[in-house]
């Protein structure tokens, strides 16, 4: 016994730019043998787009300011840390000083030397209260205070004089490629 089997029907097919149409299918026989056997349509109906089609597009830009500004920002960072960390070291010494921590132990003795130098603006300015063993460091909150206010100042001055408000897009390159799909 030999068995043949037939498909065959319509296949739609969309052309870009084009409108639908349908295409007859490529017909596929089944031998006894498994053999597929194909056949192509004669021809296709396709009719031409009414437009263009755009292929690509690119265009590169940048903002020629932008490297100052960053530079600038860079700058900016800089002040706020070297500031932060002066007063880091002050709010430390507070802290050491109101709790009474031993001044000999290696921790404090450090912190101590190395705030002097800030706290010696401040130097006499207030005294300081004392109960038992602790503290209350008035000149070390006189001057966080004060480089809080001078960073704030330096970061203003930074900006006033370096510091880049204007923004520009300029394109370098563009270009679009068109065809015509027959």
């Amino acid at each position: 016994m030999i068995e043949r089997r037939e498909d065959d029907g319509p296949v739609v097919e969309r052309i870009p730019g084009g409108p639908v149409e349908p295409v007859p299918s490529a017909r596929v026989v089944e031998t006894p043998a498994a053999e597929v056997v194909t056949t192509t349509p004669r021809a296709a109906i396709v009719t031409p787009p009414t437009e263009a089609a755009v292929d690509q597009v690119s265009a590169t830009a940048y903002d020629p300011f932008a490297e100052r500004r960053r530079t600038v920002a860079k700058l900016v960072q800089l002040v706020w840390l070297l500031f932060g960390i002066i007063e880091t070291l002050l709010a430390i010494r507070f802290i050491l000083r109101l709790f009474g921590a031993n001044p000999d132990a290696p921790f404090a003795s450090f912190i101590y030397s190395v705030s002097d130098a800030f706290l010696l603006p401040f130097a006499g300015l207030f005294a300081t209260p004392r109960s038992g063993g602790s503290a209350l460091d008035l000149n070390a909150i006189v001057g966080i205070v004060v480089y809080m206010l001078v960073a704030w100042l330096f970061v203003k001055i930074v900006w006033l004089l370096a510091g880049e408000t204007r923004a520009a897009t300029t394109t370098v390159a563009s270009s679009t490629r068109t065809h015509v799909v027959d």
